[in-house]
């Protein structure tokens, strides 16, 4: 330890980028590899996948990942990246059915946790994202973000299941950050 230091998280992205740009884990490889650095090093930014993830931990050595915004209407991300992480397999997304009882059970949870109306406000990047990409789309993420009504939000949950439930949803994945780190 150093200082009291059991761990360091190092997010590759400078202050400066914000959201912007590319995260450079070259630095966080660099502090990983040191020698002299006898403590878990974490890395952050762009890690959007399975795939993202085994590369992080083969190509720079870091002891563990942390998710940020891949996270935004993806709450499954963490059972992807595990189930890739054990089997090199990449899990099918879950159909627009699914991610309704999923956003149904992330909305309950929050309004219970933070209350009605801070529970729906925080809620409203995660429900615009659930269902990204999804044709003719923009009125019902309209009222997603819009709305400060719990049953309103709840009927247009729903409405999402019964109007696009047998949409094909493995075009909407998110495209992975493509660089060269």
């Amino acid at each position: 330890q150093y200082a009291g230091i059991a761990a360091i998280s190092i997010h590759g992205r400078t202050r400066a980028q914000l959201y912007r740009g590319v995260a450079d884990w070259t630095l966080i490889g660099r502090v990983r590899n040191n020698p002299q650095i006898h403590i878990p090093v974490i890395g952050n930014g762009d890690v959007d996948s399975g795939p993202k993830a085994r590369e992080m931990f083969d190509r720079y050595g870091v002891d563990g990942i942390m998710i940020g915004r891949a996270t935004y209407g993806r709450p499954w991300i963490f059972r992807e990246i595990k189930h890739y992480l054990d089997t090199g397999e990449v899990l099918p997304q879950p159909s627009v059915v699914e991610r309704v009882a999923i956003a149904k059970e992330h909305l309950a949870k929050s309004i219970e946790v933070k209350g009605g109306y801070v529970g729906i406000i925080e809620m409203r990047r995660h429900l615009s994202n659930y269902f990204k990409g999804l044709p003719n789309f923009k009125q019902t993420r309209l009222k997603l973000v819009t709305s400060t009504d719990p049953d309103e939000l709840y009927a247009t949950i729903d409405s999402i299941a019964e109007t696009w439930g047998d949409f094909d949803v493995s075009s909407t994945v998110p495209a992975p950050l493509s660089h060269d780190l």
